[in-house]
């Protein structure tokens, strides 16, 4: 019997990458699904998002890619400097491109939102639902909000990000970790002869504690993104960010002083930045993590988003494997998760170790070993992460 036939009632709670991703695919199955989402509408403010080429080929199954690559930019150039500009790295962006048959795209996070929801079916998404609790009786799932308001599902899937109410209700010992880093995000229009437009892409510069990245965001805009260590307890106020951020990257190379001062104050976000332990077991009864809920990460690899489209396709097509035993298809997409992502939560924070060094001589080493390290070996040690598919979609 196929999944649509057996014909299982679904809640998602979060409209952001993965839920929607997820009520897509199931869509897709021809499946009744149901998106609650706190805010009264999708947000129109945000940061730029990479896209790997695993999250391309996700977005493929989806039938978004076209759409995606179109409303974003290319990664044709990407290169990681100095504080003062000496070149570290030139990241071999053609023959990633060549060997995983895509580029990374970059896209202006509400602009993939947008594309991901106006390809549900109309009226798929509730907003203005603040989730509050769960029960569990049998094979149901209630799920209740605010104002004494609740929905009742077979299936109940919590892709509610990386604070999630959700994963309280499934997942009790599992705090927040702080990166050890503080993230300024900022959006602009804004043009520099070395990174035109037209080629997309940009650069990373790495200091002592601090890096700054500038990319091609598509539709004229750039991107750009600062990490600074500060202890986790630092107050950072809304007020005068752009202050804030110049002082820490005063004399830097090349553009970065000239995108910040051309960025409006209120396109600047600031936060910190955490993931969590990894844990192996993302579901109770019939109610089931994903994304960020189940696992999420730091943002140095540029995965939180394509682990959430590869999960809704994993969980799609578990569900649809065992469309009359829901509990043992949750048990297999977490066997065919977990590994994967806990991989990638390392690698994360390893990621953010070495690239927010303080110590000048592990600062040389490290810039030396990459200046070293061949195209070839720099795409084998990512090729586990760029080259994954999800298998048996159609």
């Amino acid at each position: 019997m196929s999944l649509a036939m057996n014909k299982p009632e679904i809640t998602i709670i979060g409209a952001g990458i993965g839920g929607l991703s997820a009520a897509i695919a199931l869509q897709q199955k021809g499946l009744m699904v149901k998106v609650f989402e706190k805010g009264t509408e999708l947000k129109e403010t945000g940061a730029g998002i990479v896209l790997a080429a695993n999250a391309i080929k996700a977005l493929e199954k989806l039938g978004l890619a076209n759409q995606v690559r179109q409303a974003g930019s290319p990664v044709k150039k990407a290169e990681i400097r100095t504080s003062d500009g000496r070149l570290i790295v030139n990241m071999p962006v053609h023959k990633q491109a060549e060997r995983y048959g895509t580029y990374s795209y970059l896209i202006y996070r509400p602009d993939l939102q947008r594309i991901l929801y106006e390809k549900l079916t109309p009226d798929s998404v509730v907003f203005g639902k603040k989730f509050s609790g769960l029960n569990h009786e049998g094979k149901k799932v209630t799920s209740f909000f605010e104002n004494d308001e609740m929905d009742i599902a077979d299936l109940f899937i919590g892709a509610d990000g990386v604070h999630s109410k959700v994963r309280e209700e499934i997942v009790k010992d599992s705090p927040l970790r702080y990166s050890g880093y503080t993230a300024f995000r900022g959006i602009s229009y804004f043009e520099d002869d070395r990174f035109p437009v037209e080629l997309g892409g940009g650069f990373e510069a790495w200091g002592r504690g601090k890096r700054f990245g500038f990319s091609h965001l598509g539709k004229g805009r750039v991107f750009w993104f600062a990490a600074v260590n500060m202890p986790e307890g630092t107050l950072i106020t809304t007020e005068k960010i752009k202050s804030v951020v110049l002082q820490h990257f005063k004399g830097w190379w090349g553009p970065i002083e000239a995108v910040i001062e051309s960025t409006e104050e209120s396109k600047i976000l600031v936060h910190k930045i955490f993931d969590r332990k990894p844990v192996d077991d993302w579901h109770k009864g019939r109610a089931v993590l994903l994304g960020d809920a189940a696992h999420p990460m730091l943002p140095n690899l540029g995965q939180g988003g394509a682990q959430a489209m590869e999960d809704a396709l994993v969980l799609t097509n578990c569900l649809e494997q065992y469309p009359r035993e829901i509990e043992k298809a949750l048990n297999q997409y977490e066997q065919l998760r977990s590994s994967r992502t806990k991989k990638i939560v390392q690698s994360s924070r390893m990621m953010a170790r070495m690239m927010q060094l303080e110590n000048s001589a592990a600062i040389r080493l490290r810039n030396l070993l990459l200046r070293s390290t061949p195209d070839e070996m720099k795409i084998k040690r990512l090729d586990w992460v760029l080259g994954y598919e999800v298998q048996n979609w159609n």
